[in-house]
């Protein structure tokens, strides 16, 4: 039996990766004593990776198909297949940013003002590349972690760092001086995997299933009786992907009425649906919308 390897971003994306495979169709089951979760699936097989690498293992070989963020696939130059963009975080559903960040009382003031001082960053590659490219020189330093504290202490004049709401940085009494890159992850294959026409297959389900998914985040649908007489007003208060769908209900002069929506709307647009002549309401959870 063919067997596709997939590689799933270990840290703070593996729970939240996890969860959107569980919505998509598929059990992933971890142990804190394994690299490689089991999957209720026999055609694939998973192998746990720090985003940062998980590029490189995707361009020798070593992996078909992976999540990781855009920024790292820059950061390595990895020649890859981007299937698709897959915008999901631990914390919110729009993409994080890599910022400069410079203390509050901070001279620097413009990317210019740089010139010559130290920048400490995990996105070392990237960062160097960005200054290089404006031809400005500056001193380009890995941080192995708590990259704020670095810069609030004088030893760095700058930071590179990854943020999605920007709270951190100003509790730490620093501001963002410039955006240098929005990213999500991405589903990404190898490129001769990409060309095989069995795994192309397997890669474009997991794909279609897990944006699927995605699109269903935070959508319900719901169901209702409505009156013939009051069908027109309680479909003109429905938002919709589309139209909402309407069937008669059987030997009578009542209707179903089924829609989906914004979880958020349910709350103000339920009592107004109840007022409208709308009767029987159910709301239902979404695992995928395709």
């Amino acid at each position: 039996m063919q067997k596709l390897k997939i590689g799933i971003p270990k840290g703070s994306l593996e729970n939240a990766t996890i969860e959107l495979f569980k919505k998509s169709g598929w059990k992933i089951t971890t142990s804190s004593r394994s690299y490689f979760p089991s999957i209720d699936d026999d055609e694939l097989s998973c192998v746990l990776v720090r985003a940062q690498e998980m590029p490189r293992f995707v361009e020798n070989g070593a992996l078909d198909v992976a999540l990781t963020g855009k920024d790292w696939i820059l950061e390595n130059n990895s020649i890859v297949e981007v299937v698709c963009d897959l915008i999901y975080s631990k914390t919110t559903a729009r993409p994080a940013r890599w910022v400069l960040v410079v203390k509050d009382d901070s001279p620097i003031k413009r990317l210019e003002d740089l010139e010559g001082k130290k920048i400490y960053t995990e996105l070392v590659g990237f960062t160097r590349n960005y200054f290089s490219s404006r031809n400005i020189n500056v001193e380009i330093e890995f941080s192995w972690g708590a990259t704020e504290a670095k810069v609030v202490e004088g030893l760095a004049d700058a930071i590179v760092e990854v943020t999605e709401t920007g709270s951190t940085i100003k509790t730490h009494g620093l501001k963002i001086l410039y955006d240098l890159l929005e990213t999500n992850t991405q589903l990404i294959a190898n490129k001769e995997s990409w060309q095989d026409p069995w795994k192309k297959e397997k890669i474009q389900q997991i794909a279609l299933l897990l944006q699927g998914a995605l699109r269903a985040d935070g959508m319900v649908g719901l169901k209702m009786n409505v009156p013939k007489d009051k069908l027109e007003a309680v479909v003109k208060l429905l938002p919709s992907i589309t139209a909402p769908t309407i069937s008669n209900l059987y030997q009578s002069d009542w209707f179903s009425v089924e829609t989906v929506i914004a979880e958020k709307l349910v709350r103000e647009l339920m009592p107004k649906l109840l007022k409208t002549g709308a009767e029987g309401i159910i709301e239902y959870s979404l695992n995928k919308i395709i």
